[in-house]
């Protein structure tokens, strides 16, 4: 008989499900619930480009009062209770500097509720003796799910369904986060500042440059796959099959990923993800064809998530646990906010000009990042790094 899923990880998978649930609506949709609060194309994007920023601000300050107390399960319930809060700030928000205000807020608080859930998934994966893929595999699942289950509730109903919708998601991950594990980490007192001490590591810096350019090298597809395939002749149910099968395959990836890290390494999964996505946008600049895109889009499951779980696993591994928070919100505010941003601005000036050669930059990006991944597989053995001292900082050189 198989065994019984460990409570953590099923706590923990109701999370995921619950908090990209949301995303599954938010990603989509939530452009035209702008669009129908009267903004125009440039003022969506600069709110878009905002919501990044944001992230970028919040996410250190919830890692380091998270590294410093020790806490995770408390603060992230707190972040999510926020975030409802906030959230619901939107149904009196009208114009555009309002909007602009409510969103800066609330993309200060919701995405850090994900990087310390990152942080404490990973934690208690090794402690429990599950994998982290297969828990986070159900956010990709409920991504799918609710972006499908919105779309038919929006052919009925008008771009106000969009803010409730994604309240209600919001409530029920902050449910979920009322049961996550209640696993503290040591604080972080008398290591230095976090920040810093992280940041003295040159292999973690190499790291965060590789997801970067990796991950960014998705902006052009983010903004404009859809425009793209329109322009191409596709229908948007054909459209809207390709991007769930992007997400379908990660799904898989993520249900066999521990045995895919285990014989590549951390490192070496991140190159593998920059050569796919090399591969990936070089063909999506080339071809149009529907079977071509089709395979194409099979690669998603490496270019995304061959990358993502090779950094959660160097993370894991590399990282000590009382530091732990700190690097994940880096991780997210370096590849997720400040990459992604400069690169999804710049996918905006790139496809206006090229077009389709838009991606050919961004299969470039892909190619560097995978080069710096291969010389950190190389140089650097795969060996957890030693506990902090008071002396010495907590990572070889």
């Amino acid at each position: 008989m198989p065994s019984r899923p460990h409570p953590n990880a099923v706590r923990l998978a109701a999370f995921y499900a619950a908090f990209f649930g949301v995303v599954g609506t938010l990603q989509p949709f939530w452009p035209l619930w702008l669009k129908a609060k009267g903004l125009n194309a440039a003022d969506i994007g600069l709110v878009l480009a905002i919501g990044i920023g944001a992230k970028v601000i919040g996410l250190p300050f919830a890692a380091h009062a998270a590294d410093r107390t020790g806490e995770r399960q408390r603060l992230i319930a707190g972040l999510a209770t926020a975030s409802v809060l906030a959230w619901s700030l939107f149904a009196t928000a009208d114009g555009f500097w309002s909007i602009v205000l409510v969103s800066l807020v609330f993309f200060s608080l919701w995405p850090p509720v994900m990087s310390l859930s990152e942080s404490l998934t990973v934690a208690a994966a090794h402690d429990g003796g599950f994998q982290y893929g297969r828990v986070r595999l159900w956010g990709s699942v409920a991504f799918i799910v609710t972006a499908l289950a919105s779309g038919a509730v929006l052919a009925r109903r008008p771009a106000d369904a969009v803010f409730w919708m994604i309240l209600a998601g919001i409530g029920v991950t902050l449910l979920t986060t009322l049961c996550l594990p209640d696993r503290r980490a040591e604080p972080s007192l008398g290591h230095g500042v976090p920040l810093l001490v992280l940041l003295r590591r040159r292999a973690f810096v190499l790291v965060l440059i590789a997801c970067g350019l990796i991950q960014g090298s998705h902006a052009v597809y983010y903004a404009f796959g859809t425009i793209h395939w329109t322009a191409a002749g596709y229908s948007e149910v054909v459209i809207g099959a390709l991007w769930a099968e992007g997400v379908v395959c990660e799904v898989i990836l993520f249900a066999v990923g521990a045995t895919l890290v285990h014989r590549l390494g951390a490192t070496g999964m991140i190159a593998v993800a920059g050569l796919a996505a090399g591969v990936r946008w070089f063909g999506t600049a080339t071809t149009e064809t529907l079977v071509s895109i089709i395979a194409l889009q099979t690669l998603h499951a490496a270019s995304f998530g061959a990358a993502h779980l090779g950094a959660m696993h160097w993370i894991g591994t590399e990282v000590p646990p009382a530091l732990s928070a700190t690097a994940q919100s880096l991780y997210s505010s370096v590849v997720w906010g400040l990459f992604l941003g400069i690169m999804l601005w710049g996918s905006g000036l790139l496809y206006a000009r090229f077009e389709a050669g838009a991606f050919l930059p961004m299969a470039g990006a892909g190619l560097a990042g995978s080069a710096i991944a291969f010389g950190l597989a190389r140089r650097e053995p795969s060996v957890p790094l030693a506990p902090p001292t008071a002396e010495l900082s907590p990572f070889r050189r």
